[in-house]
């Protein structure tokens, strides 16, 4: 905050596009997509159209005890979009909310007391990875493992158990020596961070205080600096967690709504949610940021019957879901949402996000030649881009060091914005993106590396 008031920050006052623009006259790349939640760009026309249309109508009505025509026809798109294999549970159930936050707030009340009324736990518990962030309210930072971010908040939270994340460029399970490549390539190990799980669950069984759930971001942790899963730990993971009775809550919130890539699925089809790479229905989602195209603060938790049918009841049982938004199916929110999933579906975006992915891909495999850059995880449309004093031993810099700020301040001076994680850059283009403004955002971190790092 002392370094933040010592600067004059850029005021941004429109956009289009890929491109926004400041209050002095300069054109910057939307190079982490607004904090990973614009999806077609800025002054989308049909997402313009769809707001101003619902405007027309009516802005917001209650949704407690009410139901509004926006509101449903996207819990039943949603619903559409979250299908899985006939073989698992089906998501059949939307509740709506204001943000990531909220929708993980919602599906951790959800699985607590279907699991006590299950008879599944007497009393909740959950597990989450290590370097897990869910959220900022209470109940997501409890199940949140980044000490930087929540170790001050701990007096306020209950207590959650972690347990190992696969994360195979810093994991100490992996024999493989550094590479110019993703660690997730090359890697040698024995599946340990699965074991770890199955270990974790196990003995909380024998114990008798079973797991009501985990929690997990599917394909990779975001604010854990753009982690990406080996291909099959998902899936591993998932069957250890039914074997164990518990429940498997997705956290999709930067994940969704094709972040993670089209999949390998062809023509107008396309994976919307991280988990489906796997074939992975879970038992909850919660999906925000992308939900409404990254234009009014909207999410979601999606729930399967079994979940839902728990809250029946006749009104003296007062079995009812205890939880509630003002802003709840909001029909601002909803028509922009709408809009948004038709763009999704629309072939020609699909087409264009399958070249936008190559395209992406081929200008990051260009960066492997900077000596600084000790790791680049590419997921879909997701690139994490770890910085490291070197390479061959992989020694981090020090936080202290500002490295990745530094990076970034200097990428900004090029017409290229984006935050860092830390040490590591996020690349994460609006899928309006062009090649050419791919190619502009690999080359202002070219140049953002040589000015900061050059001289060490």
């Amino acid at each position: 905050m002392q370094d933040w008031l010592k600067t004059e920050p850029i005021v941004l006052t429109g956009g289009r596009g890929s491109i926004l623009y400041s209050a002095d006259g300069r054109r910057f790349l939307d190079a982490n997509s607004s904090i990973w939640t614009n999806l077609h760009g800025h002054r989308n026309a049909v997402i313009d159209a769809a707001i101003r249309r619902q405007l027309k109508q009516v802005a917001h009505t209650s949704s407690l005890g009410f139901a509004s025509g926006p509101a449903s026809e996207l819990a039943a798109d949603l619903i559409d979009l979250a299908r899985g294999p006939k073989t698992q549970p089906r998501l059949t159930k939307v509740f709506f909310s204001d943000d990531g936050s909220t929708a993980i707030e919602a599906a951790l009340k959800l699985a607590s007391e279907y699991s006590r009324r299950a008879g599944i736990s007497r009393k909740p518990r959950f597990l989450s990875l290590t370097g897990a962030y869910h959220g900022d309210t209470v109940g997501a930072v409890s199940v949140g493992h980044i000490d930087l971010f929540h170790r001050i908040w701990k007096p306020l939270l209950f207590p959650t158990d972690s347990v190992m994340a696969p994360a195979c460029y810093r994991c100490p399970f992996n024999r493989a020596k550094p590479e110019r490549a993703d660690a997730r390539t090359y890697r040698k190990c024995s599946w340990e961070c699965v074991s770890k799980v199955e270990a974790k669950f196990a003995k909380a069984t024998r114990a008798g205080r079973p797991y009501t759930a985990l929690v997990v971001e599917p394909s990779l942790q975001g604010a854990a600096g753009m982690i990406p899963q080996p291909e099959g730990w998902l899936s591993k993971v998932a069957e250890i967690t039914r074997g164990h009775k518990a429940l498997l809550i997705a956290d999709e919130v930067m994940t969704g709504f094709g972040r993670t890539g089209t999949g390998s699925v062809s023509g107008p089809h396309f994976h919307t949610f991280a988990a489906q790479h796997e074939g992975v229905v879970p038992d909850l989602v919660a999906v925000a940021k992308g939900l409404t195209g990254g234009y009014l603060p909207m999410a979601a938790t999606f729930a399967t019957q079994p979940i839902f049918d728990s809250f029946l009841g006749e009104y003296s049982d007062f079995k009812t879901f205890f939880h509630g938004h003002s802003y709840s199916g909001n029909q601002l929110g909803a028509a922009a949402a709408l809009a948004n999933l038709s763009l999704l579906r629309n072939p020609i975006g699909v087409d264009h996000r399958r070249s936008l992915q190559k395209a992406f891909a081929h200008q990051l495999n260009s960066l492997w030649t900077q000596p600084y850059i000790g790791d680049i995880r590419l997921c879909g449309l997701v690139a994490g881009i770890e910085l490291v004093r070197d390479w061959r031993t992989r020694t981090p810099f020090d936080l202290t060091d500002r490295v990745g700020i530094r990076v970034c301040e200097a990428m900004a001076r090029r017409g290229v914005l984006t935050r860092p994680i830390g040490n590591v850059l996020v690349l994460m283009p609006p899928y309006c993106t062009t090649s050419s403004q791919v190619h502009q955002m690999v080359a202002a971190v070219v140049g953002a590396i040589t000015e900061v790092l050059g001289k060490l």
